[in-house]
């Protein structure tokens, strides 16, 4: 593993208006990191509360110009680009069978397809500065489960994304991180695009499962598997 300095490191956060993106975003500017805030909901990156103005840029993922969007506000802001960190996502729940066309095709768009896209116009950034990729996926890209047949899919299709990229950048010097957090307290489950979600355990604090992302990015963790975050607290 390879230690980064994250103080002064150039970072975008993909999904900084949901519960996980905003506390990345907190803890990578509270170890000095210059944070440049993506979502979809200008209110709640208003209210991420980082001190100073960060720079936003409000913008949906599964837009395809969201990654020119971002690239043009690095440069203009920040003077280019260490870091991208992809925290956005949706969840559907339910048998395969019971699920709408129209939901497989926006977890897909939105976890795998924008994602895809995005990093597709960054990639030149990063690779310029030797910087790095985390990609937040979940614990069913390692245990699948039934009943949420498509959600994990496209989970295990954005670790394959990072694993396989990982090769790719290697010459290029550009770390990629394969982040897969167990269940965490984040509200998403009661958001889904369909279904009810089915009884879940405690899951971990959303700040605990954050803290734990940027330490491994700080660190040169390039897998980060759902044990690795431990056991949730009771």
């Amino acid at each position: 593993m390879t230690a980064r300095d994250l103080s002064g490191a150039r970072v975008a956060v993909v999904g900084a208006s949901g519960a996980l993106g905003s506390l990345l975003a907190r803890e990578l500017a509270g170890r000095g990191a210059r944070v440049l805030l993506v979502g979809r909901d200008a209110r709640r990156l208003a209210d991420v509360g980082l001190d100073g103005a960060p720079t936003v840029v409000v913008t949906d993922i599964a837009d395809a110009a969201a990654g020119e969007s971002v690239a043009e506000a690095a440069t203009e802001h920040l003077g280019g680009l260490d870091g991208v960190v992809d925290a956005a996502g949706v969840v559907a729940f339910g048998p395969l069978v019971d699920t709408p066309d129209a939901v497989i095709e926006e977890l897909f768009l939105t976890n795998v397809v924008g994602p895809l896209i995005l990093l597709r116009r960054l990639l030149p950034m990063l690779e310029e500065s030797r910087g790095f990729v985390a990609l937040v996926s979940a614990v069913v890209a390692e245990r699948p489960l039934p009943g949420m047949v498509a959600y994990s899919a496209s989970k295990a299709a954005m670790s394959a994304v990072a694993i396989a990229l990982r090769t790719e950048l290697r010459r290029a010097r550009v770390d990629v991180h394969d982040i897969r957090p167990p269940h965490t307290e984040t509200g998403l489950a009661d958001r889904p695009l369909s279904g009810q979600a089915p009884r879940l355990p405690t899951g971990h604090r959303p700040e605990d499962v954050a803290r734990r992302i940027v330490d491994a990015l700080a660190d040169g963790e390039l897998d980060l598997p759902a044990e690795a975050f431990g056991k949730p607290p009771r």
